[in-house]
C-alpha cells in the first residue's frame, strides 16, 4: 500500500498513471442480450405500419361515406319540406300568392338554400310531380326484360299508382288531384310541368333503348314508344283533373292504354305490321291482360278493337 501511494505521489497525475499502467480488473463481459442481436424491422414493423395506414384510410372513407349519406338525407328532407310548404301556400293563396320568400320563411330556410333546390316557385309547387315521374322511371327499370316497351311503360305506371296511392291513402290522392286541377288552370304551372315531363321522357327513352338493346340516336322506336305512353298518361291525368273523383286514376289508365292499343293495332293492320306496331308490342296482348288493374276494364285488344 505504501509503494502504491509513493508511486502515485511521485508520478505526475499519479492516479491516472496507475490507472493506465495497472488497470483495475475488468468485470467479465456479459453475453449480448437479445436486444443487441440484429432484428429485422423491415419485416415486422413496416407491415404493421402499412396495416395501420390502410385501416385509417378505410375508416376515413367510411366516415366520408356516412357524412355524404347524412348530407343527402338532410338535403332530401329540406327539399321535401319546401315542396310541401309551396303546395300548402298554393292551396291557401293561389299561385299568385305564393312567393319564394314565403316558402323559405315557412320552411325556415334562406333564399339561397331555396335556390339550390328549385329555379322558381313553380318548380317548388310541382316538386312532388317531379318525384312522381322519377318513380315511374324507377318502376320502368324494374320491369322484366321480356316485356315489350309499351307493355313495360303501362305496367310501370300501374306499379307507381299502386305503390304511391294504394291502400287507404285517400288524403294523399285528393291532394294530388287538386294539384293537377291547378296545373290544368295555371299556364305557369303547365309550362313548369312540361319541363319536368320532357326531362322525364328523355330518361324513359334511355331506359327503353337499353331494354331493347338499341341506340336511340339511330333507332326511333324507343322515342316513339315513350312518346305514346307518356302522351297517354298525360291524357289520363288531364281527364282525371277535369272530370275525375278523388279515387285512384287506375281505371282511367286501363281504359286509355287500351284505347292506345286499339289505335296501334289498327295502324299496324293498315300498314301491314311495321315498326310502329312492333313498338306497341302487339304480340304482348295476352301478357297485358294478365296485368290489368282490377278496377279497370280488361285490356284485351280484341275487345277494344270491336272484334
Amino acid at each position: 500500500m505504501a509503494a502504491s501511494a509513493e508511486i502515485s505521489a511521485s508520478a505526475p497525475g499519479g492516479a491516472s498513471t496507475r490507472a493506465s499502467t495497472e488497470p483495475t480488473e475488468p468485470t467479465e463481459p456479459t453475453e449480448p442480450t437479445e436486444q443487441t442481436e440484429p432484428t429485422e424491422p423491415a419485416e415486422s414493423a413496416v407491415p404493421a405500419a402499412r396495416w395501420t395506414a390502410a385501416s385509417a384510410d378505410a375508416a376515413d372513407d367510411a366516415s366520408t361515406e356516412q357524412d355524404r349519406d347524412r348530407r343527402k338525407e338532410r338535403s332530401r328532407r329540406t327539399r321535401e319540406a319546401m315542396g310541401s310548404a309551396a303546395f300548402d301556400l298554393l292551396l291557401e293563396r293561389g299561385l299568385a300568392g305564393v312567393s319564394v320568400e314565403a316558402i323559405a320563411e315557412r320552411t325556415g330556410v334562406t333564399r339561397r338554400t331555396f335556390s339550390r333546390h328549385f329555379t322558381g316557385k313553380e318548380d317548388a309547387v310541382l316538386a312532388v310531380v317531379a318525384d312522381d315521374v322519377h318513380r315511374i322511371n324507377g318502376a320502368l327499370r324494374l320491369r322484366p326484360p321480356g316485356e315489350g316497351p309499351m307493355t313495360a311503360y303501362r305496367r310501370a305506371v300501374v306499379d307507381w299508382l299502386t305503390a304511391e296511392f294504394g291502400g287507404d291513402r285517400h288524403a294523399l290522392l285528393r291532394g294530388r288531384l287538386e294539384l293537377f286541377r291547378r296545373i290544368d288552370r295555371e299556364p305557369a304551372l303547365i309550362a313548369a310541368y312540361q319541363r319536368i315531363r320532357a326531362d322525364a321522357e328523355e330518361e324513359s327513352v334511355r331506359i327503353i333503348a337499353a331494354r331493347m338493346g338499341v341506340d336511340p340516336a339511330h333507332d326511333p322506336r324507343p322515342a316513339v314508344a315513350v312518346g305514346a305512353g307518356a302522351g297517354t298518361l298525360m291524357a289520363v291525368l288531364r281527364a282525371w283533373a277535369r272530370h275525375g273523383v278523388p279515387e285512384s286514376p287506375a281505371r282511367l289508365v286501363g281504359a286509355y292504354f287500351d284505347a292506345l292499343a286499339a289505335v296501334v293495332d289498327a295502324r299496324g293492320e293498315a300498314a301491314g305490321g311495321g315498326a310502329f306496331a312492333q313498338t306497341a308490342d302487339a304480340p304482348d296482348a295476352a301478357g297485358a291482360a294478365s296485368h290489368a288493374d282490377p278496377e279497370g276494364p280488361p285490356p284485351g285488344r280484341t275487345k277494344e278493337a270491336g272484334t
